[in-house]
């Protein structure tokens, strides 16, 4: 049988010999396989909350729950490197008779937020990090800005004097779940261990307990969201990805963020999963001149 060089690429045939009862025969099959995103994060040596891009390769079951991310703003690839759907400005707020039946405590998630002319909020997530979290807090400490930390509670648990500096400097910390897990792979029981897993380790190393969560990846469930209703989270997702987790370079992100920003976006940008040195070098750019183009930063 030949060797194929590569089996991956979208559409592509794989023939296979068999060899049945002394007859040859050619069978064709056809298989579509999902690009992947590069896995940068060191999942041993303690750094963990890793970036699993390729973790959703396969749709798994019990995934008719995941909500779909609505149309018009940029938009994170999901874990399996597919574009996921948009959403259009305003659209963070649940509108009123648009509850889905059944579920009306579950909040829909935060895209936007509402508080005025050119406020905007930055979110950082992944972390904490010991080598970039705290060259981030530097950059908003010098602008006075104010963001919010979507923390992994392992990497909480594994840095929890970064965590500290992060709350004793004033700003958000949001429940970004215990290992980064993909939720749509999830039971609702699993997804509840995730999200209070983190919690637990959060409030031990700030003594806070966040009042927000994000879903990795921007995969909503219809188990994570409900949860988030009991709990008295609000869902917090994103408007603005400059995909700065896949290092495309400095100018790539701060062109993005530039572009794409207006009033009431959520920037997405990360200090853990990998090396981060052109986030931080991007936040040294773009946050003055946000700030300079009028902009104000809020917390969500």
């Amino acid at each position: 049988m030949p060797k194929y060089r590569d089996m991956g690429g979208s559409g592509m045939t794989r023939r296979i010999l068999l060899v049945s009862a002394g007859t040859v025969s050619l069978a064709t099959f056809y298989g579509a396989w999902l690009d992947r995103p590069k896995n940068d994060a060191v999942s041993k040596g303690g750094v963990s909350g890793v970036r699993a891009e390729a973790a959703a390769s396969a749709t798994p079951e019990g995934t008719r729950g995941v909500r779909a991310r609505p149309a018009g703003a940029t938009a994170r690839p999901t874990a399996a490197g597919r574009p996921a759907a948009k959403r259009s400005p305003g659209g963070g707020k649940k509108e009123p008779g648009k509850e889905e039946p059944g579920k009306e405590g579950a909040e829909a998630p935060e895209y936007y937020v509402h508080d005025g002319q050119k406020v905007i909020a930055l979110t950082i997530d992944d972390g904490p990090s010991p080598v970039y979290t705290p060259q981030v807090l530097a950059i908003l400490a010098r602008y006075k800005v104010r963001a919010a930390f979507s923390m992994i509670g392992q990497n909480v648990s594994y840095y929890p004097g970064v965590a500290r500096e992060v709350a004793a400097a004033g700003h958000m910390i949001v429940n970004h779940t215990w290992d980064h897990a993909n939720l749509a792979r999830l039971s609702a029981v699993s997804t509840r261990t995730e999200i209070d897993r983190a919690a637990a380790a959060i409030h031990a190393a700030t003594g806070t307990v966040p009042r927000m969560f994000r879903a990795p990846y921007g995969t909503w469930t219809t188990a994570a969201l409900d949860y988030c209703g009991t709990q008295g989270l609000t869902p917090l997702d994103w408007s603005v990805d400059p995909r700065d987790w896949a290092r495309p370079g400095v100018d790539a992100i701060v062109n993005t963020i530039m572009t794409s920003t207006r009033t009431g976006s959520i920037i997405l940008e990360h200090d853990g999963g990998g090396d981060r040195s052109q986030t931080v070098a991007a936040l040294r750019t773009v946050v003055p001149r946000l700030l300079d183009e009028g902009y104000r930063f809020t917390a969500p």
